[in-house]
């Protein structure tokens, strides 16, 4: 079997999570907070995240939730903020976030492309800041494909994202490749009839993920081996 295309999800899969979402959130809470470091406290760790240690918890809203599914949970410590706003806001700063590469991906990305595969990146982020970050890292220009959960597929672990690049571009689901570091990642492309993949450089641990993904890697890096694979020749 050939590999026809690849699904990536952003933040955990091409970007480290912890490296850039950590610091970002800290930022983010005291500005919400007003400056108070002790209700920045209290509201990271009603989204679940640890403000001292400056990193997310495995179960935080946060690592596979929408912008509108994070903001209506700060809402319900912070109710006089609108919640149209607070996601705008959150898209617009989310902008800015300095991202950290998975792995040198501009190599990688051109490997994969000299194979005739169709690339996409299917987040739950904001189509916006998706589209900002994947051109920051200088990887835009690579991928056929990008959409959020704000482009009108749905978001994961709807599969409506993964449904719309298969039929974009004419792919058997059966040959393209859903990579993801959460396990909404691993529903979607399971839902779709896709290869599941997981990766672990986002929260989730192997155990968490093993029970969705049909292969788990380190990091994506190691998909050029994977693609050798008696497998996937």
């Amino acid at each position: 079997m050939k590999v026809s295309g690849i699904l990536f999800d952003k933040d955990g899969t091409l970007f480290d999570f912890q490296k850039t979402w950590g610091k970002w959130a800290k930022i983010f809470l005291d500005e919400i907070s007003n400056g108070s470091e002790k209700n920045a406290i209290k509201l990271g760790k009603h989204i679940g995240y640890d403000y001292t240690m400056e990193e997310f918890e495995s179960d935080s809203i946060v690592i596979a939730g929408t912008p509108d599914d994070i903001a209506k949970k700060i809402l319900e410590h912070l109710p006089t903020h609108n919640l149209k706003k607070l996601t705008q806001y959150m898209n617009e700063i989310a902008e800015s976030a300095e991202i950290m590469a998975a792995v040198p991906l501009k190599p990688l990305l051109k490997e994969l492309k000299s194979q005739n595969i169709k690339l996409g990146v299917a987040t739950n982020d904001g189509i916006s800041p998706a589209r900002a970050h994947l051109k920051s890292a200088e990887i835009l220009n690579f991928f056929d494909f990008v959409v959020g959960s704000d482009s009108g597929y749905g978001a994961k672990p709807g599969s409506g994202m993964q449904i719309e690049f298969c039929s974009r571009f004419n792919l058997s689901p059966e040959t393209v490749l859903m990579i993801g570091d959460s396990v909404h990642d691993l529903v979607a492309g399971n839902a779709a009839n896709m290869i599941s993949i997981g990766v672990l450089t986002g929260i989730a641990t192997a155990d968490e993920l093993t029970n969705y993904a049909d292969i788990i890697l380190n990091n994506i890096g190691e998909i050029p081996n994977l693609l050798h694979n008696k497998n996937f020749n």
